[in-house]
């Protein structure tokens, strides 16, 4: 495993790539040097390995689930129970890179999203 980090660390991709770190969750379905385009699954109850996206990505809702995004060591970064809205499906939102984390399903449907990142 260090091997593949060390390969992408040279390649400029975070050690945790979303790729590398939790490829069950995520498929590429385009990929160049302008953008990354991820289909993004984690279903019910699902918890996702640790991983990073290090490019900001809109992101498009194909289905919500409730979910709550920790950091490493297991501190809440966002708990989408909280959100003063919750996005509907075909809705579009920004985000930010996002710095090492895993996401945990905690609701009764699929949260599926595509992104697209938008690489610098």
């Amino acid at each position: 495993m260090s091997d593949l980090n060390d390969s992408q660390a040279s390649a400029g991709m975070h050690p945790v790539d979303a790729m590398t770190a939790a490829p069950e969750h995520h498929h590429v379905l385009l990929e160049n040097d302008k953008v990354r385009v991820l289909d993004t699954r984690v279903g019910p109850g699902e918890q996702t390995p640790v991983h990073a996206h290090q490019w900001p990505a809109a992101l498009y809702v194909m289905s919500w689930g409730e979910f709550v995004r920790f950091d490493p060591d297991g501190n809440v970064l966002l708990d989408s129970r909280a959100l003063a809205t919750t996005p509907v499906v075909g809705s579009a939102i920004w985000s930010p890179p996002i710095g090492p984390h895993y996401v945990r399903n905690v609701g009764q449907t699929e949260l599926r999203i595509i992104a697209i990142e938008v690489k610098s």
